[in-house]
């Protein structure tokens, strides 16, 4: 990644905000203006390695001043790598250790799905900043999603998920739209996510076939509350393959579009989610989560969220925003809001007599991770937890719909909500 050219005067007041937001984070913790900021990273595989990446990049580029100071994994060979590769200073085999680590402010968790909720629970009461990748939690761990957003809650840790298309304006100004009544008593919230192409399952390298359990490779770790398993290298390296660990498209991709939906219509728990899929177009004998999936939540406040998605097929009907995303339309009694040319939100009202005026509204920024890990850090440094884009209690919600849905798919029959209890009531 290149840097964007700057003038001199923005250089200086870009340097200026830095030293602001890092001397706000050092008061926090109660250390000098001198500090550093130190990361560890909980995961050493492929998208770790694309977190590496971005905060070298703010370290290097931005001048963001982080200090790698640890990594950990359960495979010692992924660990090393990324511990050479990055000039890290530390490594281990239990993120547990890394959390001890008195060197290490915030972590990023990039494991297998079923082992993020537990990880960032320890984070958070190790009194860590955390950035965990989405899902935040297996789609079979309610519970634990639950205690995970009340630990988040009880505590004074930020803790970002990785929905980094969170970071893009226009669902922030969409949100803003809707809380000032422009589509009037919102209705409806359509998305999805449409792809071709297995590679996020099938595409996952193995990348040491004689592999096997031992000093080097805790698979125990691994499997943590997932169903006791033989060791295999597929189980292993193409985790996304099984339901064991993973999910397929619902939690694999829908973070990624439902949790703007969530966020821009306001609303809390659904009421009933419903959901239809299944293995259309990739039949490998290993793989047992689907390829296409489609669900629809209903809410208490009368309003419906859709999301529809195959990675069999990669037509659109709306604009993208990112690979696959579909931009989302936003439907109320007074009219609805979409994206047109990935330039502009479009407000087109309903037609009848004395009807809004329609209006377009530039977009002010696009999607970027980089953006999306900067918005972290300045809440680690100033302590605003309201201000991250992609918080938990956020999460907490989007991830209900998520459980609910894979429950309902997997029963064949409606999942239901009790609000009052925060539970998943058993499907029928």
């Amino acid at each position: 990644m290149s840097s964007s050219a700057v003038t001199r005067r923005g250089f200086v007041k870009r340097a200026a905000l830095g030293a602001v937001a890092v001397s706000a984070f050092n008061i926090a913790r109660g250390q000098n203006a001198n500090s550093r900021i130190g990361v560890g990273f909980i995961g050493a595989g492929g998208r770790q390695g694309g977190h590496l990446g971005m905060l070298r990049h703010l370290r290097d580029n931005d001048k963001t001043p982080l200090d790698f100071v640890a990594v950990a994994d359960v495979y010692r060979p992924h660990m090393e790598r990324r511990k050479k590769e990055f000039e890290i200073a530390r490594g281990y085999l239990d993120h547990r250790e890394l959390l001890q680590d008195k060197g290490v402010d915030v972590v990023c968790i990039a494991t297998p799905d079923h082992l993020h909720g537990y990880q960032a629970i320890d984070a958070i009461q190790a009194g860590k900043d955390v950035y965990c990748e989405k899902p935040v939690t297996h789609w079979r761990q309610f519970e634990l999603t639950r205690r995970l957003a009340d630990v988040v809650a009880a505590s004074d840790r930020m803790l970002q998920v990785g929905t980094q298309a969170m970071s893009d304006g226009a669902w922030h100004q969409m949100k803003r739209l809707v809380k000032e009544g422009l589509i009037g008593q919102p209705l409806f919230g359509e998305t999805g996510f449409f792809r071709v192409g297995d590679w996020g399952e099938r595409g996952m390298p193995i990348t040491d076939p004689n592999a096997k359990p031992g000093p080097d490779l805790n698979w125990e770790a691994f499997l943590g509350d997932a169903p006791k398993r033989p060791f295999s290298v597929d189980r292993f390296f193409r985790w996304r393959l099984f339901e064991d660990y993973a999910g397929g498209p619902v939690t694999d991709l829908y973070p990624h579009c439902l949790t703007q939906v969530v966020d821009i219509l306001g609303v809390g728990f659904p009421s009933e989610v419903v959901a239809l899929g299944g293995i259309h177009r990739y039949p490998y004998e290993l793989r047992d989560v689907p390829d296409t999936f489609n669900l629809l939540a209903q809410y208490p406040e009368k309003v419906t969220i859709s999301v529809l998605g195959t990675q069999a097929n990669d037509y659109q009907t709306t604009d993208l925003r990112g690979a696959g995303q579909r931009c989302p339309v936003i439907r109320g009694w007074d009219g609805s809001l979409y994206i047109e040319k990935n330039k502009e939100i479009v407000f087109m009202p309903i037609r009848e007599k004395g009807a809004k005026d329609p209006r377009r509204i530039p977009i002010e920024r696009g999607e970027s991770n980089l953006e999306h890990w900067k918005n972290l850090l300045q809440c680690c440094q100033t302590r605003k937890r309201d201000e991250l884009w992609s918080p938990m209690d956020l999460q907490f919600r989007t991830q209900t719909v998520l459980h609910m849905a894979m429950q309902a798919y997997r029963a064949g029959r409606t999942a239901r909500f009790d609000a009052a209890k925060r539970e998943i009531l058993p499907a029928g």
